[in-house]
């Protein structure tokens, strides 16, 4: 159950800088409610794990830098035992298959027939050198990864013994562009504009539904939608050829962006940043950390997960920091100091655990997330948990890549 502070609804122990941004959203514009998931943690402008529903508006800070953001997971038809000594070179292949890391192109070029939408016109409408700019790098990173907590997994169901994939990014370069973008748009830029410097407890950026700016950024994050769910249909493909499997049931969903819903006969626009919709029945992917287990969810038809307007958790929620997990990185010698995670800690909590790791830094390790199961305990009565899955292979980009992302 959900505790109410200054009218936000809270899942889970409240942390105090992520209620006072909740609360800040609550304060600007045509807001019906703020929620605020068991997993939340500090955001820009609006918290990770928080959840804004508005009244015909849409709040391109609220949806983020990483629009459309999110998780597609596939059991396969492989057994476990079939590929249980062949999984350090299937991580390897793995690796060196798909590309990982803040800027990276794919290794071979991906043709898709969403670069024929006819909502690229909204970037035409900005100017050309936008659309043929943002059009030619969403080419180009079409089935890449990025940097931060993005990752490939390879996962065990643990009461059946199946093999199941999994991958966690959002639309790459492009999203961060056009965000970033349309927010000078709405502060009275140009779209390619540099922005000043951003407070991560500023108010949220606007837009009436509406307008013309509105219209043209719901446009705009529905291609973002559009590419993500793209990434990662081909991401998964890969992993599936790596491991000649098939696919038996899919899970995918996003977990930054905004929906047009139905609420009590009424259309709303709900913004989620870090929240898994979980309407009843509709079924969700939400990961632990790599050293801990991660779940298919469906939504419940209860009275708690209508109050919820049908949102639960995207992961376990962070509980250090980067900077405080791995230290602070000197560029000139590339080093990192003050840390409180070693690399040594981390591998042998991934080896105990069982787990062939490619990729990551002590910012991702097992330490610095809370437990899934006790943020799920917080939504027990909005989602009931149909398969539990146990990593036994994570990759992710390099250590030291940077994450441009600000949530």
């Amino acid at each position: 159950m959900y505790q109410t502070i200054d009218n936000v609804r809270v899942w889970g122990t409240p942390l105090e800088n992520a209620v006072s941004q909740a609360v800040t959203c609550s304060k600007y514009g045509n807001v019906v409610q703020v929620l605020l998931m068991a997993d939340h943690h500090k955001g820009y402008s609006q918290p990770v794990g928080g959840v804004v529903v508005y009244d015909g508006q849409i709040s391109p800070s609220g949806v983020g830098y990483d629009i459309a953001c999110g998780n597609k997971a596939v059991r396969t038809d492989l057994r476990y035992e079939e590929i249980k000594t062949k999984i350090p070179q299937i991580m390897d292949e793995i690796a060196k298959t798909i590309s990982f890391g803040i800027g990276r192109v794919n290794n071979e070029k991906v043709d898709h027939d969403l670069f024929e939408e006819e909502d690229w016109y909204v970037y035409k409408q900005i100017g050309k050198h936008e659309h043929d700019s943002l059009k030619a790098l969403a080419k180009s990173q079409l089935g890449t990864v990025g940097s931060g907590n993005h990752f490939v997994d390879l996962f065990v169901e643990e009461a059946t013994g199946m093999v199941w994939i999994a991958n966690h990014f959002g639309s790459r370069g492009f999203g961060h562009k056009t965000a970033s973008g349309f927010l000078n748009l709405a502060n009275g830029r140009r779209f390619s504009d540099k922005a000043p410097g951003e407070s991560m407890d500023q108010p949220p950026t606007l837009l009436d539904l509406d307008s013309e700016l509105g219209e043209m950024y719901f446009k705009a994050m529905t291609l973002a939608g559009k590419y993500a769910y793209a990434g990662r249909d081909y991401v998964i493909d890969q992993v599936l050829g790596i491991l000649g499997a098939e696919t038996t049931f899919e899970v995918h969903n996003h977990h930054n962006f905004a929906w047009k819903e139905m609420h009590d006969g009424k259309e709303y626009v709900v913004v989620r940043k870090g929240a898994t919709p979980s309407a009843p029945g509709q079924l969700g992917f939400i990961g632990g950390s790599m050293g801990d287990l991660s779940v298919i969810v469906k939504g419940k038809d209860s009275q708690e997960n209508k109050e919820a307007f049908y949102s639960t958790v995207h992961g376990a929620g962070r509980i250090m920091s980067r900077t405080e997990a791995a230290g602070r990185m000197n560029w000139k010698t590339r080093k990192r100091s003050g840390g409180k995670i070693t690399v040594e800690q981390m591998k042998r909590a991934i080896s105990e655990f069982g787990v062939e790791l490619r990729g990551a830094g002590t910012d991702e390790s097992p330490f610095v997330y809370k437990k899934l199961s006790e943020v799920l305990r917080a939504h027990e009565e909005t989602v009931e948990v149909l398969h539990v899955l146990k990593p036994i292979g994570v990759c992710m980009a390099g250590a030291d890549e940077f994450d441009p992302y600000k949530d």
